[in-house]
């Protein structure tokens, strides 16, 4: 490694300037918009790899790529340059951007034009950039304070706060990781949130899938200050650093920047059931057609199963889009009798062809493979007790054989959705070629791009499938812009008291670092199936969570099931119909998150900054900013402490009969039966009927749950949205969206609603449903017996 100090003035690029490092390299700086500036250092003065997969700030990117040099979505504002022989100031009406000698960059951020600015971050004075001479290595070291809290990198074990830690970017299938310690998991997320308090938050994007590292206080050198690194082995130094006031406003921008949260179905956000129990048992078929008489019987709300592996298997081992007709010999009936009972089929896929796939001749032959470095021929990778193949998604061949198989192999046989799986390309040999759309690329660059383009390839395919209908997809490994075509989860997690604890900051994280709509194994995916209390309490936190799937692998081969405790079935089905009835809710946060930008799960402090026991609580979590959720996590609990955040609204139990100020931590009495659950004061909460699927055609029973804030607090605003589920264009105008305004005064609490849009759901009245005991006004008329409101377009 070389360190990179001397640089001289190469001049202005029009949208910033470039220096010229150590005589051969490029430092490149660039305004995006007033908060957000582009580092990039170009290694002999160009990219090792000229594309980006991630950035999308106006949509989605080529399927080749987006140019590094692309400006496109970026309104790339006016600012001023001062140059001088040492130094060179750049300045945006929010950043100041100082280079200093030897090469470090100080940052200076400012809530508006009127404000002075003040330093938010700046880099080692000694040694800042690091560049391999041989080969294509890249640090970035920064300095580190004591006030600072560090948020992001993703999928991460361990607690939400990062600082003192050392995180590695590297995806793996780490099947039954400790939620508390294992690291690296499954995703390649390379971002962090700095929160320095009162001087803002920054946010650090590098633009790179190559693994990495991240050291956030772990590592200590006695010849510099303390500091903050990160390391790559290979690809660009090529980061984003944004600024905002909050760190709420960090999340929103990284999610703005990767383009977005998609817009899936709304039965996506029901109950969905899955187990390798089933389709690895010889009579798959007929253990799938008796979950559907068990939900009946059992009398719980579903709207999909994820059908796991075993329905390709042959003798233990996993051949995607190969169908074991012993264990499913008829799979369209079946298919038909799922779509009978209105419960969607989902189908676990994988990209790698095991050596004795029967595709794996003309696969092999049509080279869909990513190819070995020494031979040329298809690599070979460990993959289900077996070797296999990793096909090549950066070869548009690959794409179109992926995609007619799925025509073929699943949506023939009724089947419209996919689970994109094991897709965590552990090819080791890493100069492996992969096609790179004309371009090759070694793999060690691109890794996780295939899960992502995987799982694009599987998103377009649904949609020629069914172009009237959003997709449903769901990816395991991901990097940032993936959520712009999946759901995602933590992965095959460990059945323990801990994971249940620890798989919620882990969450958090995910969500802080744009990935919002997400869940986790409920019941634990490997080692022994649940006792009943903690499977009991999993489900009570499961249903809080965007994706709600109870799936497993248990070592004694049982599956868990919904009913497989009859003592707690009772208990369980409680909190099923609680996750149906609060569908609309759901619903209205995927709307928030798709257009607005704004997170489903959020830790306590994103929307409380100022209260300092917020940042201390990592089990404790909001549901949009209106539920705060604080279930049960500790085994034989008889009580459970909540934080509530210091507002002037309060918090109302959930079934409110209490009000609470906020700013104070409660001793909540708790039995198997409770789910401890407090409503923000100034909400109204659209909820459904407990119904046993989420189609809006069934939901013809709409209750508004008001609760108000106390006298004197500020008027209140939020909304719901509907619409018929899946139509493509509905965010056109296809929907109902109704925006409510809540206030107080006195004893009299005054409810405003307007509704919008051209969509009529199912119901045509709204029962309402106050907590207290005022008097409450409905648009203007006191609604002094509770009738319903007549639900007509405004």
């Amino acid at each position: 490694m070389k360190a990179l100090r001397t640089w001289t003035y190469a001049g202005s690029t029009g949208n910033g300037f470039a220096l010229t490092v150590e005589e051969h390299h490029n430092l490149v700086v660039k305004v995006l918009e007033h908060d957000l500036i582009r580092v990039s250092l170009l290694k002999d003065g160009a990219f090792r790899l000229d594309r980006t997969w991630a950035i999308a700030p106006a949509g989605d990117v080529p399927w080749e790529g987006r140019r590094r040099e692309e400006l496109s979505g970026f309104s790339c504002p006016d600012f001023s340059i001062t140059t001088q022989k040492e130094t060179i100031v750049l300045e945006t009406d929010l950043l100041r951007l100082t280079v200093e000698t030897p090469l470090a960059l100080i940052w200076e951020a400012r809530s508006s034009q009127d404000d002075p600015f003040r330093e938010i971050a700046r880099d080692r004075p000694q040694d800042a950039y690091l560049v391999g001479r041989k080969d294509h290595r890249k640090q970035h070291y920064m300095r580190r304070f004591a006030d600072e809290r560090h948020y992001g990198l993703g999928e991460k074990a361990g607690g939400m706060e990062r600082s003192g830690r050392r995180y590695e970017m590297r995806n793996l299938d780490a099947m039954g990781y400790d939620a508390r310690s294992t690291d690296p998991l499954y995703k390649h997320v390379p971002f962090t949130i700095t929160d320095r308090g009162p001087l803002g938050a920054y946010g650090l994007y590098y633009d790179t899938m190559a693994p990495c590292w991240f050291d956030l206080g772990n590592e200590k050198d006695n010849y510099h200050p303390p500091f903050r690194a990160f390391r790559a082995e290979d690809g660009d130094l090529d980061y984003y650093f944004s600024w905002a006031p909050t760190v709420l406003e960090i999340t929103k921008r990284q999610h703005w920047l990767t383009g977005g949260t998609a817009f899936m179905p709304r039965w996506g956000l029901g109950y969905s059931g899955s187990t390798m129990a089933y389709t690895d048992s010889e009579n798959a078929q007929e253990r799938l057609l008796e979950f559907l008489d068990k939900l009946s019987e059992e009398d719980m709300p579903c709207d999909s199963f994820q059908m796991s592996s075993g329905y390709t298997a042959i003798k233990g081992k996993r051949y995607v889009f190969h169908w074991n007709t012993d264990r499913f010999p008829d799979a369209k009936a079946m298919s038909q009798a799922y779509a009978d009972a209105r419960i969607h089929l989902i189908a676990n896929i994988k990209p790698v062809l095991l050596d004795d796939h029967p595709m794996r001749g003309e696969a092999e032959k049509a080279g869909l493979f990513i190819r070995d470095s020494e031979t040329g021929e298809a690599e070979q990778s460990p993959f289900w007790d077996g070797y296999g193949s990793h096909l090549d998604f950066t070869n548009p061949a690959t794409v179109s054989w992926w995609q007619r198989n799925l025509k073929d192999q699943l949506f023939a046989k009724g089947i419209d959705s996919t689970w994109n799986d094991n897709n965590e390309y552990e090819v080791w040999d890493d100069e492996a070629v992969c096609a790179g759309f004309g371009d090759p690329i070694p793999v060690n660059l691109i890794r996780p791009l295939h899960s992502q383009l995987m799982t694009r390839a599987s998103y377009d395919a649904q949609w020629e499938n069914q172009p009237q209908k959003r997709p449903y997809l769901i990816s395991r490994c991901a990097s940032p812009g993936t959520q712009r075509y999946a759901q995602t989860w933590t992965g095959d997690n460990y059945t323990s008291w801990d994971t249940l604890r620890w798989n919620i900051p882990m969450g958090l994280g995910l969500s802080l670092s744009g990935f919002y709509n997400i869940g986790h194994d409920v019941g634990g995916f490997a080692g022994p199936r649940p006792g009943p209390e903690l499977f009991l309490r999993w489900v009570q936190n499961g249903i809080f969570h965007p994706r709600f799937t109870i799936h497993s692998w248990n070592d004694d081969g049982t599956a868990n099931e919904a009913w497989m405790y009859p003592e707690m079935t009772p208990l369980v089905r409680d909190a099923l119909n609680l996750r149906a009835q609060l569908i609309p809710y759901l619903y209205s946060l995927l709307f928030q998150a798709v257009t607005e930008g704004e997170p489903m799960l959020r830790p306590l402090f994103l929307d409380h900054p100022d209260d300092p026991a917020c940042r201390e609580v990592e089990t404790d979590f909001l549901l949009g900013r209106n539920l705060l959720v604080a279930t049960v996590i500790e085994e034989g609990a008889t009580h459970r402490k909540v934080t509530l955040p210091a507002n002037g609204e309060g918090w109302w139990t959930f079934d409110g009969s209490q009000w609470h100020p906020g700013g104070q931590v409660i001793e909540v009495p708790v039995t198997l039966e409770t789910i401890p659950l407090f409503v923000r004061g100034g909400t109204v909460l659209p909820m459904a009927a407990a119904n046993q699927r989420s189609e809006p055609g069934l939901d013809t029973s709409r209750t508004w749950r008001i609760y108000p804030q106390p006298g004197g607090a500020p008027a209140s605003q939020s909304l719901a949205y509907d619409d018929d589920g899946d139509t493509a264009d509905a965010l056109a105008g296809s929907h109902c969206l109704t925006r409510f305004r809540l206030a107080r005064t006195d004893r009299t609490v005054h409810l405003d609603w307007r509704r919008t849009g051209s969509w009529h759901p199912a119901f045509d009245r709204v029962s309402l449903w106050l907590a207290g005991s005022d008097q409450l006004v409905v648009n203007g008329v006191e609604n002094t017996r509770g009738q319903p409101v007549v639900f007509t377009q405004s």
